[in-house]
């Protein structure tokens, strides 16, 4: 782990093994479809953050995304079946048994692995067990979010208040979690549904969560699977909406069963 998360660790009072290794154990997951040019990078930042595994998903690339991972130090799992969700249960299935704390975030070298500690920080002290890196907050590179990814984040976060008062306002695939939260949560969506998902289902049951500031940098490889054009950005939103009004019923049931 990195010196930052070691001392937040010593601050909270979690105690250390007999041979001084500090008993929290992080794992990342990274879900990936062909982004051989940015995965490398993904990997070492990852790492240097203070993770202790690094799992990549290989969605059935077709370049060299799985070798490069790979080669970078990461553990890697090819999901011969397509979807986002998908891929993130295929890492968490494959995760460390003794792994406290799961990352998530994405392999196209957009997001900022340098934040992992600040989001592992307020779980290690007891102050959340879900922690959601906002990109719409904090610094963003110009053309690192299109508008409709915008507009998406604020239609979920709107979605997420009205219905849940959740103060979440994006819906970034960046976020922290513990382990034993997770697990009960009863995640189910195998697309890119899973991200809101995870977000309605820790509102829902009412997860201690924190929402910080990560901002966003831009993709430095593969191309956007669900904002690469104007009208496959509408498609985006109304499947968020849909989404989420399917999701809404379901948690409806489920605590009425």
């Amino acid at each position: 782990m990195s010196s930052r998360v070691k001392s937040a660790v010593a601050h909270s009072g979690v105690a250390a093994s007999q041979s001084g290794r500090l008993s929290i154990v992080v794992s990342a997951i990274i879900p990936c479809f062909e982004e051989e040019q940015a995965i490398s990078a993904v990997v070492a930042a990852v790492q240097a953050a203070g993770v202790d595994e690094v799992i990549v998903v290989d969605g059935g690339s077709h370049d060299r995304t799985a070798e490069r991972a790979k080669a970078a130090g990461a553990r890697v799992v090819v999901e011969p079946q397509r979807g986002y969700g998908r891929a993130v249960q295929s890492g968490i299935a494959v995760a460390r048994l003794d792994a406290d704390i799961l990352v998530f975030l994405d392999g196209d070298g957009s997001d900022r692995p340098e934040f992992i500690p600040e989001m592992i920080v307020p779980i290690v002290q007891g102050r959340a067990a879900f922690v959601h890196g906002s990109r719409i907050r904090g610094q963003r590179e110009p053309g690192s979010l299109s508008l409709q990814q915008l507009a998406a984040g604020h239609i979920a976060g709107l979605l997420l208040r009205l219905v849940y008062d959740a103060h979440f306002t994006d819906m970034s695939p960046f976020r922290a979690i513990r382990r034993d939260v997770l697990d009960p949560l009863g995640m189910s969506e195998s697309t890119y549904g899973w991200n809101l998902e995870m977000l309605m289902r820790v509102a829902a049951a009412r997860v201690p969560a924190l929402e910080i500031a990560v901002g966003q940098r831009r993709r430095t490889g593969g191309v956007s699977k669900v904002s690469g054009s104007f009208f496959t950005g509408l498609k985006a939103a109304g499947v968020i909406v849909m989404t989420f009004i399917r999701l809404w019923f379901a948690l409806r049931r489920e605590r009425r069963e």
